[in-house]
């Protein structure tokens, strides 16, 4: 399984006082062909599933409509109202712009694949440690939001900045690289979940570069296509 495809919550809500979002919803189809779109419920929403990648393109796409409508609306002398878009699963993700500023400083935020960003916090934590900015994530089903919020100072902003760009260039590169197996033993006994777990732990120290996320159902197997086949056959044998 290669990380191509999560399934979102897209909120459109926000956007009702300036489109009508059927009309709204039929250029965000065109705009992102390789996406597909559930029925648009009452309340904006609308559940969108396709590639990650394409999804961020679409949240970028949805960002600049809604700062363009916010500096329209200062030019028309109209209390600003910043147009938000969020990408949720099941509700509860934060606000995915790329950069606003508040009374800290300059936050930045960079929308990740929950697996990606927890083989990067395994494996990579050097990346999300940076002096004078403050690193957070929230996951949410698929999708983990990552947060960095910079002093007001100028170093700090320019860090943030700097921080934000290599989140997202490592982000990629592991995209491109990373594949995910799953060990399933939904229908098995208790103990034998329990073998399966420590069948599993016994063999991750010949695979040092692999991520084991457990579930309940099953376990989730994140590495190289080379380090997820061993493990599986090791299992499997």
């Amino acid at each position: 399984q290669v990380f191509l495809s999560v399934s979102s919550i897209l909120n459109m809500a926000a956007f009702k006082d300036h489109f009508v979002l059927e009309d709204l919803l039929e250029e965000v189809r065109r705009q992102s062909p390789a996406l597909s779109f559930g029925p648009l419920r009452p309340d904006g929403r609308v559940a969108v599933r396709g590639p990650f990648p394409a999804l961020r393109l679409l949240r970028d796409f949805l960002l600049s409509k809604a700062e363009s409508l916010s500096g329209q609306d200062r030019r028309e002398g109209k209390p600003q109202q910043r147009g938000r878009s969020r990408l949720q699963e099941h509700g509860g993700v934060p606000e995915t712009r790329g950069s606003t500023r508040g009374a800290g400083g300059e936050r930045h935020v960079v929308v990740l694949d929950t697996d990606v960003y927890q083989y990067m916090r395994r494996f990579l934590p050097q990346v999300f440690q940076a002096s004078d900015v403050v690193i957070s994530g929230v996951t949410d089903g698929d999708i983990t939001t990552v947060c960095l919020e910079s002093a007001g100072r100028k170093a700090g902003a320019a860090a943030g900045a700097r921080v934000k760009k290599i989140i997202e260039n490592q982000s990629v590169e592991l995209q491109e690289t990373l594949r995910k197996a799953r060990i399933s033993f939904e229908e098995q006994s208790r103990g034998e979940k329990q073998r399966y777990k420590r069948l599993c732990e016994s063999i991750k120290p010949r695979y040092p570069a692999v991520l084991l996320i457990p579930y309940d159902t099953h376990i989730d197997v994140v590495g190289t296509s080379a380090d997820v086949f061993g493990f599986t056959e090791e299992v499997k044998s």
